[in-house]
């Protein structure tokens, strides 16, 4: 394992979220700790395509879960919504590296009167475009499922019933 090739992903991954997280104007402790999910859904990410060869959609489900149950205990102690710390932390995952293959392959689709060129540039728009929405779907979901488990203690936790 090259530990610092992982900690470099996490390290620019927190770079991200907190420049996401000064976006929205939210509270001081979107920045403690949107920061910290960021690096530790990365490395998630990045350790299960590189190590376990699991691919980019399954990788960003099971880092977005983690994310998604780490940002609960943070809004615990915090007494914020559970958004405020995952969101940031998950927006230096969204794949677009695929969706910029897939467009600039569109662009290149158009472009070519060949039908040879156009056969070859079919596969790339609709490869790369299948893995971006998967991933973002992944996400998505992932991050879901805490919400909706802690839905209820998420709400009181926000109005001060919670401790």
């Amino acid at each position: 394992m090259d530990f610092v090739l992982i900690f470099q992903k996490g390290f620019f991954a927190a770079i991200a979220a907190l420049g996401f997280a000064a976006v929205g104007n939210p509270s001081p402790a979107a920045f403690r700790y949107a920061p910290l999910l960021a690096f530790f859904g990365n490395v998630i990410r990045f350790s299960l395509m590189q190590y376990a060869e699991v691919n980019i959609a399954v990788a960003s489900f099971f880092a977005a879960i983690f994310i998604g149950f780490m940002a609960v205990g943070f809004a615990f102690y915090a007494r914020y919504p559970i958004e405020v710390f995952a969101f940031p932390a998950l927006l230096p995952m969204i794949p677009g590296q695929y969706a910029y293959r897939s467009l600039l392959a569109m662009i290149r689709f158009i472009e070519t009167s060949s039908t040879q060129m156009q056969e070859q540039y079919l596969p790339m728009i609709i490869s790369n475009a299948i893995t971006a929405l998967l991933t973002m779907f992944a996400l998505g979901v992932g991050v879901a499922i805490p919400l909706f488990i802690f839905y209820k203690t998420s709400f009181r936790m926000t109005r001060g019933e919670a401790k």
